[in-house]
């Protein structure tokens, strides 16, 4: 799994070459009605793939998940995705950007979320895990999320299938 941190100001040489490579400028225009990546809003968290970036931003009045596509320089659309009374953080993207996760907050409560891009529905992994849940991150290919889980007092990682499951290593 393939995963680079970025600024906003330079990003790494990801986008067009993997991780690896000289950092460079890319010049993605700025649009002042959040149409596009670069805007006057808080822009928080990205994660980058060799052609998406995943971000998170509160352009619309709420912290929400953006995507961006890279090559095609334009935001994509996430229909169901976010919602008005969830404070989201910490997304992360497969590789062919099908899935994306996420750590959500509602009313005190956090939990992971997957959305499928194809079915464009989103799913709460861990509605059923009594524990507090953090910083989650899917592998390349889509099937694996791993997450910090808070039970008994301390920080654990989990990692669940693409469905839900707890996998066991």
């Amino acid at each position: 799994m393939k995963y680079c941190l970025i600024t906003w100001i330079v990003v790494i040489s990801s986008i067009a070459t993997g991780c690896t490579g000289y950092p460079r400028y890319l010049n993605f225009p700025f649009d002042g009605g959040g149409r596009a990546l670069n805007s006057r809003s808080s822009d928080l968290e990205p994660q980058v793939t060799s052609t998406y970036i995943v971000f998170i931003s509160d352009r619309n009045g709420s912290q929400d998940v953006y995507l961006f596509d890279a090559q095609q320089r334009q935001l994509i659309s996430l229909p169901g995705l976010n919602a008005l009374d969830e404070v989201a953080s910490h997304p992360s993207i497969s590789e062919d950007g099908r899935y994306l996760v996420f750590a959500s907050s509602r009313q005190g409560k956090s939990n992971i979320y997957v959305y499928d891009r194809e079915t464009e529905q989103k799913r709460n992994l861990t509605a059923n895990l009594e524990a507090e849940v953090r910083n989650p991150m899917i592998n390349a290919d889509g099937t694996q999320i791993a997450f910090e889980v808070a039970k008994d007092g301390q920080w654990d990682i989990m990692i669940y299938d693409l469905f839900g499951n707890p996998l066991e290593f």
